[in-house]
């Protein structure tokens, strides 16, 4: 006999015991961005592998290590999973000319996909909650979407999350800053990593990036960008900081924050959490102006960002934060001939009503039945013979003792909804 066929690694399941976690969670976003006037968005899971070659860039770990890239052999076509949503957004606005009638506030929520190793808070297919806002130009924009986030976490009970703020300027003022850092890298090759000697020349800024421990103290000492800022783009990253000071958003400014995307411009942030180990990232994005024009559009501003959806539950758990379990306001337990049909017309008059029911079938004893009706957290049963489906009446009994009285009660269907949905 074949062994069991298992799930791909680092593609996990939501089991039962945990979806109610990730609904909460979604529910919460939905209220969250339609509280700031943010339109719903989905796009496909496939796309052209171009499309993120043009937006991430080519010389990333995304492009170059991570991507679940394959050939279309129907086509001959070039396809990856998505490994982030933005570039997808992007495209999908410019293609359905979305822009049209004006600027445009945008959400989405979905699985992403990247090879990596597997381990807490990094998986290959991980879920992301992305917002973006494209056509608005301006710091009032970005100074939005920090704000967002911070209600957001104050809505889902979050308090060990800071705020990282950078700004990396105009293209001219990156190219400035580029020369000054190769030269500076050229200097201390010796101790580059291999990444970092590979990208020394082809995407200098990437190595900022770096999270190996043995190359943060020649990163700290590392040229700063703000050196060569712009003066539009240092005015546009001091009017996000009195924005946020103005809103009460605590933040520290990160000379070394870049982000892992070559299309950010701009202002970029990151908000991080010391509770989960090295993947303390969990809301991450900032301005990416160039983007539309670069994908095939005509030029506009942009802004957006993105959030590990598994990574918040995972912080959510680690702070102690418990999710209610929506549990079943009844459950019928039936036996008999007649019982059987009349428990079916039953359960849904009292859906009709708006409660939600849980009907026992397999058969089992009444004490069988009973103990389950007790075990799915139900907060009444509703029990069910051939003498009262015959009289057409049910038996009402509190499984709960913030239910009401505990002693079982025949009474007529329109009664059984009163007492249940009365408490």
């Amino acid at each position: 006999m074949s062994k069991t066929v298992q799930g791909v690694r680092g593609m996990n399941d939501v089991l039962p015991a945990d979806a109610h976690r990730w609904a909460f969670f979604e529910d919460t976003v939905r209220r969250w961005t339609h509280a700031y006037g943010y339109q719903p968005i989905r796009m496909p899971i496939l796309e052209r592998t171009e499309l993120f070659v043009r937006s991430i860039g080519e010389v990333t770990d995304i492009v170059e290590k991570e991507m679940y890239t394959f050939r279309d052999e129907l086509n001959g076509e070039q396809l990856t999973l998505r490994p982030e949503g933005t570039a997808s957004c992007v495209r999908a606005v410019i293609e359905h000319n979305l822009l049209y009638p004006g600027p445009q506030r945008l959400w989405y929520w979905g699985p992403m996909f990247r090879h990596e190793r597997p381990q807490k808070g990094r998986y290959r297919q991980f879920h992301q909650v992305g917002v973006e806002a494209l056509g608005f130009a301006g710091p009032d924009i970005d100074a939005e979407h920090i704000v967002m986030c911070a209600r957001l976490w104050r809505e889902l009970g979050l308090k060990d999350i800071r705020l990282e703020l950078n700004s990396l300027g105009s293209a001219e003022a990156r190219g400035r800053y580029r020369g000054k850092l190769v030269a500076y890298l050229e200097q201390h090759a010796g101790d580059l990593d291999a990444d970092a000697q590979r990208r020394m020349h082809s995407n200098p800024l990437r190595v900022l990036d770096s999270k190996n421990p043995q190359m943060q103290a020649l990163i700290a000492a590392a040229p700063k960008l703000a050196d060569d800022l712009d003066a539009e783009s240092a005015a546009a990253f001091a009017g996000l900081q009195a924005s946020l000071r103005a809103a009460g958003v605590d933040f520290v400014i990160n000379p070394r924050l870049v982000r892992g995307l070559d299309y950010y411009n701009g202002t970029v942030f990151e908000w991080v959490t010391d509770r989960l180990g090295a993947q303390g990232t969990v809301c991450a994005g900032g301005r990416y102006d160039s983007l539309i024009e670069q994908i095939g559009g005509k030029a506009a501003p942009a802004c957006g960002f993105a959030m590990g959806v598994e990574r918040l539950l995972a912080l959510m758990a680690e702070t102690g934060i418990a999710v209610a379990q929506a549990l079943p306001d009844a459950y019928i337990v039936r036996q008999g001939d007649a019982a059987v049909p009349w428990g079916e017309q039953v359960a849904e008059r009292l859906r009709d009503a708006g409660l939600a029911v849980v009907l026992h079938c397999g058969g089992g004893s009444f004490k069988s039945q009973m103990k389950k009706a007790d075990a799915s957290g139900a907060r009444y049963a509703v029990i069910l013979g051939d003498d009262e489906a015959r009289a057409k009446v049910l038996a009402v009994k509190a499984l709960r003792s913030n239910a009401g009285q505990q002693e079982q009660r025949q009474v007529t269907l329109p009664e059984a909804c009163e007492i249940i949905k009365s408490r």
